[in-house]
């Protein structure tokens, strides 16, 4: 079985800094700290990127931006692809069945919106969803793929010092 995803690593300059947007995913810390094998008991919040499936007929692309819209409740427009992660999970519901899946990253900007302005069906998936450095990004992501897209993030964006002014005129995000 294979599973074809995308997700967005979401960033807005403000007088901080530049910060990503996160979501807290609706799953129990104590399941997701043990699945990380950090062996703690518990882990406060487990931190992850807005991403899923690609829809038929949809580009990875198109589906990171969705993703994060429906995940964050922030409009956002693509600037690179940072690249891809795979890996295999067995499915905790149903079959069971061994998963290969690929999600493709992609750097966006945010446009516009108010971070966890999500709808109520998305609360089934997403607890919430927040800004934080993305300085401290890597360490606070639950997911080693998820960490090093926020490290190319921060790559692109270090030999890309235009991009940070842009926020100044064009952009409403609530960072």
């Amino acid at each position: 079985m294979r599973e074809i995803s995308a997700g967005g690593v979401v960033v807005n300059h403000s007088g901080e800094g530049w910060q990503v947007a996160v979501i807290e995913p609706q799953k129990e810390a104590s399941t997701a700290a043990s699945r990380q094998g950090r062996g703690k008991k518990w882990q406060k919040m487990l931190l992850a990127l807005p991403k899923g499936l690609v829809d038929p007929g949809e580009r990875p692309e198109q589906t990171a931006v969705r993703e994060v819209l429906e995940e964050t409740g922030l409009t956002a427009s693509p600037v690179t692809k940072l690249g891809d992660t795979k890996y295999v999970y067995v499915r905790s519901w149903g079959d069971r069945e061994r998963v290969f899946k690929i999600v493709s990253f992609y750097l966006l900007r945010c446009k516009s919106g108010k971070i966890d302005d999500i709808s109520p069906e998305m609360r089934i998936e997403v607890k919430r969803a927040l800004w934080i450095p993305l300085e401290n990004a890597a360490k606070e992501l639950a997911y080693k793929g998820e960490k090093d897209m926020v490290r190319r993030a921060q790559e692109y964006l270090n030999a890309h010092p235009e991009l940070r002014g842009l926020n100044d005129i064009t952009q409403m995000c609530d960072g």
